[in-house]
């Protein structure tokens, strides 16, 4: 079964090896057919710390490794400016 991957924006690292992503996908409304955009934030582990806050970056579904952690950072797509 494949793995999961989305792409989303950092917006917390404080933690060691481990940052918050958002993710942000387009919905739209059952009955007025309107889009609108809905946010989901990750805890994913950066085992190399090499994030920051700003990045857009890729995850990558794993196993629990913690109670919150269900992602992997899998690469950074863009730097912060």
């Amino acid at each position: 079964m494949p793995r999961l991957i989305r792409t989303g924006t950092v917006v917390a690292n404080g933690a060691e090896k481990t940052i918050t992503v958002m993710v942000e996908r387009l919905v739209e409304h059952r009955l007025y057919k309107r889009r609108y955009r809905k946010s989901t934030r990750f805890a994913v582990h950066d085992e190399k710390n090499e994030s920051r806050v700003g990045d857009r970056v890729q995850i990558e579904e794993c196993r629990p490794l913690s109670r919150t952690k269900r992602f992997r950072l899998l690469k950074i797509v863009e730097r912060a400016k």
